[in-house]
Formats: structure tokens, sequence, C-alpha cells
């Protein structure tokens, strides 16, 4: 196809929603494109000029603005040209320039980083979208593209961009309402992430095409028929669900392809909100509702604004059916989400409503802000990004939303983190309730509190919004600071004193404070826990105070704060698989909750008279330990020894399937030391093995040759 008239079907296009955009600005920005990346290729061979193209197309299906499409022509002509930031500002404006900008930053976004840097470009994410929310818009349009044509892509490339797709860029696209985007980049990833099961489900649903399309065509003449007997105009549709959401439900209920019933979704479209209502009551009027399965998003919207009413019931053949019934307005938001939200006003150019509505995005920009620790923050944003939500009113009729899953503490710390803190229970509808009752929608929650009540480590189980995970844990690694700080004073008096030096005398001349600050510690009390975490010693400090020939003229040198707290252990065998960095002859120990192997990213904390304690950078323990604990660990090739480590196997309860399990995992060269099988009335078996693994792609093997043995659901690591 000729350059000119994808142009032209571009503009057109624009135009069919927004009659006086401005197409020579547009036209202007392709054939500024085309210059600049004349001669570039992508990976599949075609001109790079396509990619921008195919770009601006995905934005101008969204609906957006001029800039917006312009931004989308021009994306990557900074990062991957010789074009300047400010060329682009001299030719086409501030606006423009700053969205390019924008998405040029985040393209420089690894989200695949340390822990550190991955935080980091998340707040850049962030903040970019509470600028101006049209660049992640754009970057969404250039996933799409970029997954679209992933196929071309070396395949361990193919697995970590549709990995983050997952992680990331899906998330997004819900928590902004653009429903399409969601289920195209979901399905894509799956194709890459697990392509075994992609192209099952594909035949499968392919297999079924012909009777489903009778069974669809069947069930909207019904529908249709019955709206129209009582006066209600309505287009009914239906359609199939989406690869991913089949693929999740058959995982989160270990379920078969041919198990699932409801595989096809109807959607209702009426004029008003009574008719959507009226609708529901022909509907349940017809076929039974299934109990439990009514949700009323009309009258409590998502937070990406998203309103409908869904229902479950049980349709012809006596097969479940999904029907949504909504507004054609509310449709239109369901679909384009926050893009919705342009309007086109007395012949100026769009403009953006209804940010303030995005209360998510105000929480994220708030953790951004108060959230230091960069894994916790990290934390806090994933987990917010795929929660779902529960409605829930204060005693004075105000309504709050909760991930599903949340609990009374979850509703405390909402109210107030000292609330939280001293919070013992709540009277739900009237009746009194323990912390760990998990919130329903429609409740109305008083909060009930004593002076003496505190949080504990068990809270954090209970505890489902990162709010109050946060607060939690940050009263924890206050205690632990608390006691860390007693006891580097303690030793550090004790030091002092056998050079008769006397500690309060020192602290009220500012002394310890500026040599704090010698060491490059932020203040006093820092420069304490530090040395009650067995970070510095002592000797460090004295070298300050006392003159070198005094200090090393000494017949015994004092014993430092690394050998008295790792005193009583320092007869153990030491774990030479791991190199402690900064820290010298200390024992190091494996956390039990996460088991670290060799290959895994690791992080080391100080435990008084246990040595150092590893864990797997991404373990849940992490988030509760004080920084200031965190030492650098790595991993030494020197041969590693098998570790215990279980694995859960859930899978059809059938004869011969245990020994074909335990037949996967030696072929792996890898030892049963023990096994565990459950069994559950409706034909499913839950085994636990404990294998002898050497390292995480030794593991990988094992769950890969499980997972491919006919009958079995899902194999994976246990938790703890």
């Amino acid at each position: 196809m000729s350059r000119e008239p994808r142009i032209n079907e571009l503009t057109e296009k624009v135009q069919s929603y927004y009659p006086s955009a401005d197409v020579e600005l547009i036209r202007r920005a392709y054939e500024f494109s085309a210059k600049v990346h004349k001669g570039q290729k992508r990976a599949s061979g075609e001109p790079y000029l396509i990619h921008p193209m195919a770009v601006a197309d995905v934005i101008a299906d969204l609906k957006l603005d001029v800039p917006s499409i312009v931004g989308g022509l021009l994306h990557d002509t900074v990062e991957d040209t010789l074009t300047t930031l400010d060329e682009v500002k001299n030719l086409f404006g501030g606006e423009i320039a700053s969205l390019v900008d924008g998405v040029t930053k985040l393209s420089q976004v690894n989200f695949r980083s340390r822990e550190e840097k991955q935080a980091e470009n998340f707040r850049k994410m962030i903040l970019a979208m509470a600028k101006d929310i049209r660049v992640i818009l754009i970057k969404l349009a250039d996933r799409v593209h970029n997954m679209r044509t992933l196929a071309h892509l070396p395949i361990d490339k193919q697995i970590l961009t549709a990995q983050e797709t997952l992680d990331i860029y899906a998330p997004l696209s819900h928590r902004l309402g653009i429903a399409w985007i969601k289920c195209e980049l979901e399905d894509l990833a799956l194709k890459y992430l697990h392509p075994e099961i992609y192209y099952q489900l594909k035949r499968n649903v392919a297999k079924r095409k012909v009777d489903r399309e009778k069974y669809i065509n069947e069930v909207i003449s019904i529908i249709s028929k019955k709206l129209e007997e009582e006066g209600i105009d309505a287009d009914v549709t239906g359609r199939p669900k989406h690869f991913f959401s089949i693929y999740q439900k058959m995982e989160s209920q270990n379920l078969l392809y041919d198990q699932i019933y409801d595989l096809v979704a109807f959607r209702i479209l009426v004029d008003t909100m009574r008719e959507c209502y009226e609708a529901l009551g022909v509907v349940h009027a017809h076929w039974k509702p299934v109990p439990g399965r009514f949700k009323d998003y009309i009258a409590l919207p998502k937070p990406n604004m998203y309103q409908s009413l869904h229902t479950t019931v049980i349709g012809p053949y006596g097969e479940r059916m999904e029907i949504q019934i909504r507004t054609q307005e509310m449709h239109r938001v369901a679909e384009e989400g926050i893009a919705a939200h342009w309007r086109y006003k007395d012949g100026k150019d769009f403009q953006f409503n209804d940010i303030q509505r995005f209360a998510w995005l105000r929480q994220l920009l708030e953790w951004q802000q108060n959230l230091k620790d960069p894994q916790e923050f990290l934390h806090s944003i994933k987990e917010d990004l795929f929660s779902d939500e529960v409605y829930v009113f204060t005693p004075k009729g105000d309504l709050l939303s909760f991930p599903k899953g949340s609990t009374i503490i979850d509703f405390a710390y909402r109210i107030h983190s000292e609330v939280g803190h001293h919070c013992t229970g709540a009277r739900v509808n009237g009746q009194l309730l323990p912390l760990k009752y998990l919130l329903r929608s429609g409740d109305t929650v008083e909060i009930i509190t004593t002076r003496q009540q505190t949080p504990s480590r068990d809270w954090l189980k209970l505890a489902k919004t990162p709010r109050a995970k946060s607060k939690i844990r940050n009263w924890i690694k206050s205690q632990q600071r608390e006691r860390s700080v007693a006891l580097g004073r303690e030793i550090l008096e004790g030091d002092l004193g056998r050079y008769h030096l006397d500690y309060p005398t020192l602290h009220r001349q500012e002394k310890i404070e500026a040599i704090a600050k010698e060491l490059g510690m932020k203040d006093e009390e820092t420069l304490l826990a530090s040395i009650g975490y067995g970070k510095i010693t002592p000797r460090q400090v004295l070298s300050k105070l006392v003159p070198p020939e005094k200090l090393d003229g000494e017949k015994k040198p004092a014993e430092g704060a690394l050998e008295r707290i790792f005193r009583l252990v320092s007869g153990q065998k030491r774990d030479l698989s791991v190199k402690v960095n900064g820290v010298e002859d200390v024992l190091v120990r494996f956390a039990r909750c996460c088991h670290p192997l060799p290959g895994e990213n690791i992080i080391g904390f100080i435990t008084r008279g246990r040595g150092v304690t590893v864990h797997v950078s991404s373990c849940a323990t992490v988030l509760e330990s004080d920084p200031q604990r965190k030492v650098d660990v790595s991993w030494q090739d020197n041969g590693q020894a098998p570790r215990p480590i279980k694995i859960e196997v859930s899978c059809i309860d059938r004869p011969g399937l245990l020994a074909a399990i335990s037949a996967a995992i030696t072929s792996a060269d890898v030892n049963i030391a023990r096994a565990q099988v459950r069994t559950f009335p409706d034909q499913k078996a839950l085994n636990t093995f404990e294998v002898m693994i050497t390292n995480s792609d030794q593991l990988k093997k094992v769950l890969r040759n499980v997972s491919r043995v006919k009958g079995v659901y899902k194999a994976m690591r246990a938790k703890g």
C-alpha cells in the first residue's frame, strides 16, 4: 500500500469523530516521521514507519485529540533518530514536545531491572500519568502494536516482553478502563507465555464454533423478543469470552476446558438507566439467576468509572450465561475508559475532564511521595493494580471502596493511622466482629479502639490493602529500630567506658552526631542503630575519639559489635555458597519463609544472634524488615549442595498419575525426599513433594516437566 492512502485513512478516521481536526498538522508529523526514520527497519524487515503509523491508528481508535495522534507519529523520533526534543518543539509546539518527551522517558523504563530501579521507573510512570494522562495512553498504543508484532523477536525477548505486558500494561489498561486493550494484551501475552495452552484453547473454541454461534443466535433471539414485548428497545449481542479469561478460570478453579460452561457473555445495551433495571427484571423473570452472581456497578461504579449490571442465569439447556446490561454511554466508557472523557467543546480543541475522579491515581501519587522503601512501594503498586473492589459504608454514610478480601484492619487504617494502630474490632451492621472479618459490599463499619492495642506481625496476614500493610510494617520496623538503638547505645557506652569516655558528655558536645556524619550516617540515632544491628563496630567510632597508639596498644582489642552479636553462633559451620559483602566471617542462614535457591535474586538481613539471614528479594518478609539491617549478598560459584524445596501439584485423582508425576520429577535428575497426597470428593488431588534442588533452573525444569503430565492442572513452588 502506498504511503498517501495510509495517511488518508488515518486522517479520515480522526475526522470521523473530530470533524474540525487539524489534519494538516497530522500530515506534517507523518512526513517528518517518514523522513527521520528513513532507512530504518523493524525486526520483521518492514520499514520502521509502519510502527508509528500503527500506534497513531490505535490512538485514533481511542478517539483521542490531535496532539495525541501527532505524539504517536513522533513518539520514537527523539529516542531512535538524531532528532532532538528542541527540534520537535520548534516544529510542532510545546504541548506535543512534552508528550513525546514523556513517552521517550517511559520507553527507557525497564521493568525487569533491580527493585530500586524498577520502583524509580514506576514513580516516573505515575508522575507522567498525573502530569498528562495522554502519555500513558500513547505508551499503551505503542505496547499494543509491539505485542501484535512480537513474533519477529527472539523467544527470550518474547517471554520477557509478554510477562511485562501481563504484569504492568494489561492491569494499567484495566485501571484506565479500556476494556478492549486489556483483553487484547492479555490474550497476546498468553500466546507467548503459554503457547501450548493458547493454541489448545484456540483449537477448542474453533471446534465448537458452529454450535456456539447457533447457541448465541438462539439466546439473542429470545432476549430481544422478551425485551420487545416489554417495550424496551435494546441492542443484544453475544461473544465468546477472551482466551485469557478462560485460562484464568481454568487456573483458579482447577478446571479443564470441557468443565467450563459459561464461555459466552451476552450484552444488552439500552438508552436509559431505568431501562437497565427493567431489562434485568425481564431476564430474571425468564431465567433463574445464580445466587451471589448479581453485581450492580451502576449504583456503585468501579474506581475506573465502569458502570454496568452483571448477572449470571441458568439459560437454555441448563447452561450458565453471563449477561451484562448497560446504557450506550456506559458502554462507551466501558470500552474506551479514560479516553471516553475527552470532549470537543465550542470549536476548541479537545479537553479532558474528570481526572480527579480517578481516586486510584491520586492514591498512587500519595504512595510515591510517602513510601520511601523502593521494594514496599513496588509491592504496593502491583497489589493495587490487580485489586477487585468491595464497597463499605462509614457510620456517617460515606462510601469507601476496598480490594476484595479486605478486613476490619484495612478499614481502620483507611480512617486514620492511629485508629488502625489501636483497633481491637468493629461493629459491622451493629454486630461485634473481630479484626479478621472480611468486608462485604453494603456493610456499615464502626471501629472500636483501645490505647493498649498495638500492631503485631500477625496483622500483616489479615491486612489486604497496601496502605494498611505499609502502616503495620512501619510500626514493626520502628520497634526493631528502637530496640537496636538501645542495644547500640549499650554496646557503645561499654566500649567508651574502657577509655574513660562518657557517652552523655559526648552527646551534649554533639561529638557523636559529628562522627555519625563523618561515617556517612544520617544522624546519631542511625549510628546507634547501625552498631546495634552490627553494620558498624564501636571501634570505628573510637578511632575518631582515641589516639591510634592508645587504641592499637591495647593488649586485648575491644570486642566489636559484630563479634559480640554473632558470638553465640561463631562455632557453627558457615554456608560458603553465599558471599556477604562488607561483613567478614559471619554465619549465613537461609530463610525458611522463602527457601532461596542459587540463581534467584537474594538479599541479606543482619539478625542479632543468628548472623545474616538470606531471603529471596521478592519475599514478603523483606518488606517488614528495617532497611537499616539490609546487607548485600551474592551467590558464589563453588558448587551448590541440594536443598529441600516443597512443590505442590494439583491434578485429577486417577490411578497411575502419582507414578507419572514422580517419573517427571526424577527425569530432571532430582530426588524426592518426601511425598504427601490429599484427595477430594470432586475427583481432584493435591500432591505435596519435598524435592532436593540445587538451583532455580533445576526447579523450573521440574515444574515444567510436571506441568506437561496429562491430568495435571498446576505445578508450583509451595509458599512457606
